[in-house]
């Protein structure tokens, strides 16, 4: 299983590279070697309990899938701004794809450096995968832009020893480069572009989404340091945490939101949420979706028993949140993707701060949502965080918010490219959904070394054409210009991918089908 995944992860990166092959396309190329060879080092290192910290069991270390993401997203980021003549976003493209490259060579330096005895063949590799990155690096970035991918790197070190140290068997190695990598990332813009504001306005749609993320990560660690000396569960430390939570919110998050779009925050959200007609429509809509969502939790905790504690809801429960999902994001993305792009960014926060309320047992809510979400728990759960339904929400959103909006004439790119907003829809909401279902019911076949079906994968890739033909019929924006056959192959890929990846497929497949869209 794992040799498959990395021969799907190896054919993504070469059709990529072979449509924007440039003096990137051999770091990355380079990177995906190493990377190869590195993983089986974190695997046998999470095997024999040999890793510094406690990853998640049940799943390799993901390394090869994550370290191509980021350096692929950049890449073809920076070829499709480069073809509408964007240079900042040119440049903004060579920085993600060189902090990509960067942050996944640490992690590879990380695992060689951890493993007795030291592997030569693998540490040979990695220095000439590093020693041509460097280079590309060198003749590629300006001084600023050097210290820009330092700066997250540094970041991300932090974090790292921090977050994997307080939150054990939460993520793999490959999804911890993947979400702290992205987070580091985006505090880092965020300071950056903070500190040079000076009398023009920011786009409110943009620092929303970085103010959101980064508040309610600090506010997270805050609080973590905050409890190991603090009993969490009490009405004294839950008053206080609601407290804290209302000074943090008003005192620290407000006022930075308000210095880079210099307006007030509250007035211009009320003002952007009911300013036409259609999105009071859809947040009602969505009002009665989320209703409708919180109805499936309760009805399928009246029906546990109290007999049956292990009872956990099958994999046909789980999946109804998906089909709710697809139904709140495909209205969204036709009608008003600006709409969707903020009242994502305020699920995601919401989510988040309600995971710290059941993670903490802040009263007078915490305990109940430890006993209506248990129900829903799987083995990617393992950890103290459930942060399925976060990656599911993240899966779907990414592919809208890493949306090159700056390059696209008329707010949608060529070809395939103008799919790239509808990714998580199609790689998650359909496909991961179709796939699910079809496969746990009907599949006979299996994949080797793998739980997953070929009926399930087959079906999928169908129901994902299908998918694309009614995104054609109803939103006017998209228009394909007969790249078909990129399409049905990066949808056949990604679906292999779905069949053979041990990491969370909410987050990974979406990604990569954004990558082989923007291509």
């Amino acid at each position: 299983a794992v040799l498959a995944e990395a021969l799907v992860v190896f054919a993504i990166v070469l059709l990529v590279h072979a449509v924007v092959w440039d003096r990137f396309s051999w770091c990355a190329v380079a990177l995906a070697v190493q990377a190869f060879y590195v993983q089986f080092k974190w695997d046998r290192l999470l095997q024999l309990g040999g890793a510094v910290f406690q990853f998640r069991t049940a799943a390799n270390s993901g390394l090869l899938p994550a370290s191509m993401v980021t350096p692929l997203l950049g890449i073809v980021m920076k070829e499709r701004c480069k073809a509408s003549g964007i240079v900042y976003f040119e440049r903004f493209g060579i920085v993600v794809a060189s902090t990509g490259m960067l942050v996944a060579l640490f992690l590879s330096v990380i695992a060689i450096g951890i493993t007795k005895p030291v592997p030569t063949n693998t540490c040979i590799l990695t220095g000439v995968a590093g020693s041509v990155i460097i280079y590309t690096m060198k003749y590629s970035l300006t001084v600023s832009e050097v210290i820009e991918v330092l700066e997250v790197l540094l970041i991300f070190v932090y974090l790292s020893m921090i977050l994997l140290y307080l939150l054990p068997r939460c993520f793999t190695p490959g999804e911890a480069l993947l979400v702290l990598g992205a987070v580091s990332f985006v505090l880092n813009q965020l300071i950056r572009r903070s500190l040079n504001v000076v009398e023009g306005r920011g786009d409110p749609i943009d620092f929303f989404l970085l103010v959101a993320v980064v508040g309610i990560v600090l506010l997270g660690l805050f609080f973590t340091v905050l409890f190991l000396f603090l009993d969490s569960g009490t009405w004294i430390s839950s008053l206080f945490f609601h407290m804290m939570t209302a000074v943090l919110g008003l005192g620290v998050v407000m006022p930075w939101l308000y210095r880079v779009i210099q307006r007030n925050p509250l007035f211009w959200l009320l003002q952007f949420l009911f300013q036409t007609q259609t999105r009071v429509y859809l947040l009602l809509y969505w009002t009665c979706l989320a209703a409708s969502a919180c109805g499936v939790v309760f009805y399928q905790n009246a029906r546990r028993s109290s007999g049956s504690k292990k009872h956990q809801a099958s994999t046909i429960t789980r999946k109804y949140f998906h089909f709710i999902v697809v139904a709140t994001y495909v209205p969204g993305l036709v009608f008003d993707r600006q709409l969707l792009h903020v009242a994502a960014a305020l699920c995601l926060a919401v989510f988040i701060f309600l995971e710290y309320i059941r993670y903490f047992r802040i009263k007078p809510f915490g305990q109940t949502l430890r006993q209506l979400l248990s129900l829903f728990l799987d083995e990617r759960d393992s950890g103290p965080l459930i942060l399925t339904h976060i990656y599911l929400l993240l899966g779907m959103s990414l592919p809208m918010w890493l949306f090159p909006r700056s390059c696209a004439p008329k707010g949608t790119l060529s070809g395939a490219g103008a799919l790239v907003p509808y990714s998580g829809v199609l790689a998650v909401g359909v496909g991961d959904t179709i796939a699910s279902v079809f496969g746990s019911t009907m599949g006979e076949i299996k994949w080797p070394g793998t739980k997953k079906t070929f009926e399930g994968t087959m079906t999928a890739i169908f129901a994902q054409v299908i998918a694309v033909a009614l995104i054609l019929i109803f939103d006017s924006s998209v228009n394909l210009n007969s790249s078909y056959a990129w399409i049905l192959a990066s949808i056949g890929l990604v679906s292999l991918l779905e069949a053979y990846t041990t990491q969370i497929d909410n987050l990974l497949l979406p990604l990569y089908l954004q990558i082989m869209f923007m291509a």
